[in-house]
């Protein structure tokens, strides 16, 4: 079969590679849709995957094509999401429903062979089958979905609250969706990219803004939420924190990146700084809220590319141009 393939940090390649065999519990996926993501550009750049050639894509449905022994309630034919966490199930975090903290953590297209290939294997478990009216190219939002389900898990989500959301790309969409579902009072955007605000725009963000500083907010923000792992906007987002409110630490930063913190302003301002990391419990609930409409897959996906076309797109997503991009193998 053919499979982007990254070679060597910095180097990607479409070649042959074995078609993959199912093991008794796991089943093969024939990707529909693929997407492309942060996390693709950080195993490009050397960080997360443990060991390479890795074939990457993490963010994938498609429909099953074979199905292992011990396989039960799904058959060939059958059109699934997958969620692309491995977790050992049996060390410390495990065992206290913190599968995402798993001490063995891997991954689907990070740590063994992904989506962005003409066949995948995946675990029985899973699985999300989806419903009859979901176009299976476009339930590749759902893993992306599901980690910002993750992210709003470990926030407070009280009702009126205010948003400030730093990036609108993708995942800062998403956040912005769901913020407005959960009753904000209102929800801002920061993003250096005018056509991306203009898309937060037209999702209902109260403000799309370059800079934090154009909007009046003199007791800061309930909420702020950092979609790009970038130190200069986790910086200027700590400082725009209110009183008794919440950061959350969402986008995936560089592994040498550093910020200042200011333990006093924690101190005085009650300030809760966390993170999210990835799915947790999230992923079936992502799939019903796809299915229940509450993102227009014809907003969030930009641009389509041939698998043969996979280093080109995940140039275009460097550079910052659209916002979901799929691959279709």
């Amino acid at each position: 079969m053919k499979a982007a393939v990254v070679l060597t940090p910095g180097t990607i390649s479409v070649e042959q590679v074995p078609d993959p065999t199912p093991g008794p519990t796991e089943v093969v996926v024939k990707p529909a849709a693929v997407g492309i993501c942060g996390t693709d550009l950080h195993i490009m750049d050397g960080e997360f995957a443990p060991a390479f050639p890795i074939v990457p894509g993490h963010e994938f449905a498609g429909e099953i094509v074979a199905a292992g022994a011990e396989v039960t309630g799904y058959a060939v034919g059958d059109r699934v999401a997958v969620d692309p966490s491995l977790y050992c199930g049996h060390c410390y975090h495990c065992k206290r429903a913190r599968g995402n903290q798993c001490e063995n953590w891997g991954a689907i297209g990070v740590t063994v062979s992904g989506g962005a290939a003409e066949y995948v294997a995946a675990p029985m478990a899973n699985l999300f089958r989806l419903p009859d009216h979901v176009d299976a190219r476009d339930a590749a939002l759902i893993e992306p979905l599901s980690c910002a389900l993750r992210g709003f898990d470990v926030l407070p989500r009280a009702m009126a609250s205010s948003y400030l959301i730093y990036g609108s790309g993708t995942m800062g969409l998403m956040m912005l969706e769901l913020a407005r579902r959960a009753g904000a009072a209102s929800v801002s955007m920061v993003d250096l990219n005018p056509a991306r605000l203009e898309t937060a725009k037209r999702l209902g963000c109260s403000a799309a803004v370059t800079s934090a500083e154009e909007i009046d907010a003199p007791r800061g923000f309930d909420v702020v939420i950092d979609c790009t792992g970038v130190a200069a906007a986790i910086t200027d987002g700590l400082g725009r924190v209110g009183r008794g409110g919440t950061f959350l630490q969402f986008g995936v930063a560089a592994y040498d990146a550093r910020v200042a913190i200011e333990p006093y302003e924690i101190y005085r301002r009650e300030i809760t700084i966390t993170g999210s990391m990835a799915v947790l419990h999230s992923f079936d609930r992502a799939g019903q809220m796809l299915a229940a409409g509450v993102l227009d897959p014809s907003i969030f996906v930009s641009h389509r590319f041939p698998l043969d076309a996979y280093a080109a797109a995940l140039d275009q997503f460097r550079a910052g141009v659209g916002r979901k991009i799929l691959i279709e193998p």
